[in-house]
């Protein structure tokens, strides 16, 4: 099939691991000119480098700032100007008791998942509006619906990306621009991994043992019943950026395995 991503610029949030790797790795098997991000150029080039040894003719460039601020995210924005695809997928999680959260928590957590992705999408919309053409992709999570009691601010940041995807989904009535939401379920990025061989040790399992019974005790209802593979969730992200997914557009489309019980 066609997914019309050839030679489109495609810049992909916090692409130097994880979801983000995978979807920029996506993009670049495509042909689309992708932009890797991350906050250090070190962590970037490293991915870059990663991604042409797999695919030798990719093209790729890179751009290091940190979005948690508004100086990194000017600072992205003057280094690439306009994107044909914006992939909002930068951020992170940290499991914390309810009343452990500080004001600073609160406020981190939604300034580095909330609002960069926010000011990068009213910048580069514009251009794709003026275009009549272009693909909005937030990296939301199934936590924005079921909110983990164990991450309280992380579920608040997942929940207010999906109103700013909706929201600004109905700005582009009536043209060829989309806006979506992916809401992956509990998934094997590198930070996953580490907290569950946290979990292993301290609980004298092996790895593969602490990630079946973390699905069975935290996340029951999983039709999946295991933790999803980064390029899972990546091949969803593509997909919606693609021509193919012309018709979805508002959406949170679930990638979580069925851990969210609805119809």
């Amino acid at each position: 099939m066609n997914t019309g991503l050839k030679n489109k610029k495609v810049l992909v949030t916090g692409s130097t691991k994880g979801i983000g790797f995978q979807t920029a790795l996506g993009f670049a098997k495509e042909g689309a000119e992708v932009l890797v991000h991350g906050r250090s150029e070190k962590a970037v080039e490293t991915a870059i480098a990663e991604i042409k040894k797999i695919i030798p003719e990719s093209k790729l460039a890179g751009v290091s700032a940190d979005l948690a601020t508004e100086d990194g995210i000017q600072k992205l924005i003057r280094q690439v100007p306009e994107v044909d695809v914006l992939i909002n997928n930068a951020g992170y999680f940290e499991p914390k008791e309810f009343f452990a959260i500080t004001r600073e928590d609160w406020k981190n957590m939604y300034e580095t998942n909330v609002l960069s992705g926010a000011e990068l999408t009213q910048n580069y919309l514009k251009g794709m509006l003026e275009r009549n053409s272009g693909r909005v992709v937030f990296v939301s999570s199934e936590s924005a619906l079921n909110i983990p009691v164990e991450m309280v601010h992380y579920g608040m940041s997942k929940t207010a990306q999906l109103s700013i995807s909706r929201g600004s989904a109905e700005v582009c009535k009536g043209t060829n621009v989309t806006v979506n939401s992916v809401l992956p379920g509990p998934t094997l990025s590198e930070g996953v991994e580490e907290f569950i061989q946290a979990l292993a040790k301290s609980q004298g399992k092996s790895n593969e043992e602490m990630a079946k019974d973390f699905i069975r005790e935290n996340r029951p209802s999983s039709l999946a019943g295991r933790f999803a593979k980064p390029e899972e969730i990546a091949n969803v992200i593509v997909f919606l950026a693609s021509d193919l997914a012309s018709m979805i557009n508002g959406a949170s489309v679930r990638a979580d395995g069925g851990v969210y019980k609805s119809i």
